[in-house]
């Protein structure tokens, strides 16, 4: 039932001449769709690395005894995960309003640097500022959970053994617990990904804007929406395949299911069982040699 469903959907995208795709192919691999491409890769990047850094930090904050740092990671997180990213998209593309200069210096004291904001915030830092600092929060949380799963009696022996905190943290804690970490981040990556597409708004050239400004002209909205969702598509199964690769190595020796065949291994062995590992039946395993009498 589930091949004749498929076969049907497929058949009925394949032959609707609306979907046009003679037009998908034909922008496909237009420059301005593979430069938009570029522009979202970037900004998924540049965003995910800021989120990854901001996310220890605040972790580690979260997790002090120190109640200003603690406290001060907790009203980051309350803040930035408890407003739309797309609120904050707008609000770093319109951060002039606020600040029409940035002033760098010394704190309460003179400023030795003026730049104007929005020479400074384009909208590719805006929406790469709006994602980073808003990933960061998610970020943290995630962190925090990978470090709390690790056994406190692995910190105390640390400690007995004179490593500081920081040493522990960075050579106990934090490998061992990037088993935890790593499923949620790669998940993240690829909603990252997806969530670029929201900087279209303040007219950054990403892949769903410069799709955006084709079909303006020429009308072609539903083929050039597909041509977008190709290449999404494209981009995240290639993201999933590294996440699956990383957690096989960072949850290797603690479960047996980290070695578990891929999606394509468990295809070929079922169409081919050859391959896979065959059982003997109860009967038919083999038994230990027996001894000679005069061993015995």
């Amino acid at each position: 039932m589930v091949a004749l469903v498929l076969a049907a959907v497929i058949r009925s995208i394949a032959t609707n001449p609306r979907f046009e795709w003679d037009v998908v192919g034909q922008y496909l691999t237009d420059s301005r769709i593979l430069n938009g491409l570029v522009t979202t890769i970037e900004l998924t990047a540049l965003a995910m690395v800021i989120g990854i850094v901001l996310g220890v930090v605040l972790a580690l904050m979260r997790l002090s005894p120190n109640a200003l740092l603690s406290g001060a990671s907790w009203v980051y997180i309350w803040l930035f995960r408890g407003t739309p990213v797309l609120v904050q998209i707008l609000i770093w593309f319109n951060i002039s309003a606020l600040f029409p200069t940035i002033d760098l210096g010394i704190p309460f004291g003179p400023s030795f640097v003026h730049l104007n904001a929005n020479d400074l915030i384009t909208p590719f830092i805006a929406g790469m500022l709006a994602l980073g600092l808003n990933e960061g929060a998610y970020m943290s949380e995630i962190v925090r959970a990978g470090i709390i799963s690790v056994d406190e009696g692995q910190v105390e022996a640390a400690q007995a053994l004179g490593m500081t905190r920081l040493q522990t943290m960075r050579r106990i804690v934090l490998p061992q617990s990037m088993r935890v970490i790593i499923p949620p981040t790669g998940n993240e990556t690829i909603s990252m990904l997806k969530t670029t597409s929201l900087v279209y708004v303040i007219a950054a050239t990403d892949l769903l804007y410069a799709a955006t400004l084709i079909y303006s002209v020429n009308y072609k909205v539903i083929p050039l929406l597909i041509v977008v969702s190709i290449w999404y598509l494209a981009v995240t199964s290639v993201l999933s395949v590294g996440q699956y690769y990383l957690e096989r190595y960072y949850g290797r020796g603690t479960s047996r299911q980290a070695q578990a065949p891929t999606i394509f291994g468990r295809i070929r062995q079922n169409f081919w069982p050859k391959h896979a590992d065959v059982k003997l039946p109860p009967d038919e395993s083999p038994k230990p040699p027996r001894l000679p009498e005069d061993h015995r």
